[in-house]
């Protein structure tokens, strides 16, 4: 199921969300293996395992890994490569595929935009950011010795999931759905759109841990329930009350 758009309107033009939009369009092309030969290549490896979060790094201070044939090798000094304070924050604008910059996206521009409204241009960028870097940190915690680069906007968008939940429970979300050759829509509220969405990565998170794929990879699942746990405990420290009471009436007037 993909969200579509949801009923609450903002205040005024979303220019941190948008501006966050073309910084994760234009680091997905900078990344790319090839930017001459097409939009769809996915980033070089080499990028990836250089500007990607990787917890082995985050974990062990001053050592570093490196690309080794087909494997990645951890171990040893990590000097010559950027430093891991970096790391973490350009992961934060690297996506591995188009389609996975693309869903990640649509949902910063569906959800982000609202949450921006709610407290600020300045502090929504702190409370993405730091959203991010729970999602990390999350993705540590649960695999410290993990050799496998994060990357990907996925862990602060989720803190944007997580702070649109506890802001807007009733609002409304058109939701398309794909069932093999069926598509249909259907208007959800978003609590129960944003239960799903948490609910599916908790249960693959476990599915990972209790048998995990040989060769790593896949989905950062943890770092999605990191930056949402993020989203629902940091929210009230940045929303603006009157601001959020002021786009649920908005939403009512619109009905």
């Amino acid at each position: 199921m993909f969200p579509l758009k949801d009923n609450i309107p903002t205040d005024g033009f979303p220019l941190v969300t948008v501006a966050l939009i073309l910084a994760n369009v234009l680091m997905y092309l900078f990344f790319q293996e090839a930017i001459q030969s097409s939009f769809f290549n996915s980033p070089d490896d080499l990028n990836v395992v250089d500007y990607g979060a990787i917890p082995y790094e985050i974990t062990h201070p001053g050592e570093g890994c490196r690309v080794a044939g087909e494997n990645l090798e951890c171990g040893g000094s990590g000097a010559g490569q950027p430093p891991t304070w970096l790391t973490a924050l350009s992961s934060m604008f690297m996506h591995g595929s188009l389609l996975h910059l693309g869903g990640n996206m649509l949902f910063l521009w569906i959800f982000g935009n609202n949450v921006e409204d709610s407290m600020g241009k300045l502090k929504f960028v702190l409370f993405y950011v730091l959203g991010g870097l729970a999602a990390i940190a999350a993705q540590v915690v649960v695999d410290p010795n993990a050799a496998i680069p994060t990357v990907g906007a996925s862990g602060a968008v989720a803190g944007v999931l997580g702070g649109y939940l506890l802001l807007f429970p009733r609002a409304r979300v058109l939701t398309a759905f794909f069932l093999v050759i069926i598509f249909f829509l259907r208007e959800l509220p978003a609590i129960l759109f944003l239960g799903i969405w948490f609910l599916q990565q908790a249960l693959f998170g476990y599915f990972d841990l209790t048998s995990p794929r040989d060769g790593g990879g896949g989905v950062a699942y943890f770092a999605h329930i990191g930056g949402f746990a993020f989203g629902l405990l940091a929210i009230k420290l940045f929303a603006d009350e009157r601001r959020r009471r002021r786009q649920y009436d908005a939403a009512r007037r619109r009905r």
